[in-house]
C-alpha cells in the first residue's frame, strides 16, 4: 500500500535535500544521505518520528556531514557504498552492485551508479528512487572532480537508472529550481543532459560547463559547513 508511506523532503544546508521516509507499519524512519543534523533532527520532532537509518548514495561530505551526530543521537543504522566505505564516516553496512537487504519488510535493491564520484550508489524502495547526485531532476551531477567520469555517469543514467520502469519516482539530492521529484519516464524523454544525446555529445556538455571548484570539497567531514556546493548548472 504505497499510500502507508510517508515521505518528507527537507531542504537542508543552501541546496541539499533530506529524505525522510517513514514506514508507520513498523515505524522505521530513514534518513537519505545527511546532510545537516538540525534540519533532519527538527523534522523528525515535528513528526514524531525516530531515526532507525541512514542510507549514504555517496562520500561527498554535503551529504554525509551528520552521519556521526545522527548515529550518537539515535543509534541507527548506517548503509553506503562498499566501493567508499573507507569515506563514509559511521558506516556499518557496505554493499556492492546488485545487493539487497530488507527494509520495513520490503526489499531495497542497491545499484552502482559511478560516474559523479566513483562509488556513487542508488537505492530503490517500493517504486522510489534515491539517486544522489547521479540523476537530478532535468540535470545530473558534476563529474569534474573527485573520481567524476562523465563516460561513467552516461553510462550509469542511460544504461541503468533508464532501464527502470518509467513510473519509477526519482528522489534526488539536489535541485535549484524549487523541484522535489520527478518520474524517470519524463527524466528519460526531456532531461536536457542526457535525453537523446550521444556518450560523445553528453561528455562534451559536461566538460563545457566549467563549474566553479567547491570551496571545501577536500575537507573528509568538515564541520559547519556555511555554503552549500552545487552538484549541477544551467
Amino acid at each position: 500500500d504505497m499510500a502507508a508511506l510517508e515521505i518528507e523532503l527537507l531542504q537542508c544546508r543552501s541546496d541539499n535535500f533530506g529524505v525522510l521516509v517513514h514506514d508507520p507499519v513498523s515505524r522505521r524512519t530513514v534518513s537519505i544521505d545527511a546532510p545537516e543534523e538540525a534540519a533532519i533532527v527538527a523534522a523528525l520532532e515535528r513528526r514524531g518520528w525516530y531515526l532507525t537509518d541512514i542510507f549514504t548514495t555517496h562520500h561527498h561530505p554535503d551529504h554525509l556531514e551528520a552521519n556521526l551526530a545522527l548515529k550518537a543521537r539515535y543509534d541507527c543504522e548506517i548503509t553506503g557504498p562498499k566501493n567508499e566505505a573507507d569515506k563514509i564516516p559511521g558506516l556499518g553496512f557496505a554493499f556492492g552492485d546488485g545487493g539487497a537487504f530488507v527494509w520495513a519488510g520490503r526489499p531495497v535493491m542497491v545499484i552502482e551508479t559511478p560516474g559523479h564520484t566513483a562509488g556513487s550508489m542508488s537505492f530503490i524502495w517500493r517504486g522510489h528512487l534515491f539517486s544522489g547526485d547521479t540523476l537530478l531532476i532535468d540535470g545530473c551531477g558534476r563529474t569534474d572532480f573527485q573520481s567524476g567520469s562523465a563516460q561513467a555517469l552516461y553510462r550509469s543514467i542511460t544504461g541503468v537508472l533508464f532501464a527502470l520502469p518509467d513510473e519509477t519516482v526519482v528522489w534526488p539530492g539536489h535541485d535549484y529550481h524549487g523541484r522535489t521529484s520527478s518520474p524517470i519516464g519524463h527524466e528519460k524523454s526531456t532531461n536536457p543532459r542526457v535525453s537523446g544525446k550521444s556518450e560523445a555529445e553528453f561528455i562534451a556538455i559536461m566538460e563545457a560547463l566549467n563549474l566553479p571548484r567547491p570551496r571545501r570539497i577536500d575537507e573528509a567531514v568538515p564541520a559547519n559547513l556555511t555554503s552549500g556546493l552545487r552538484h549541477d548548472a544551467d
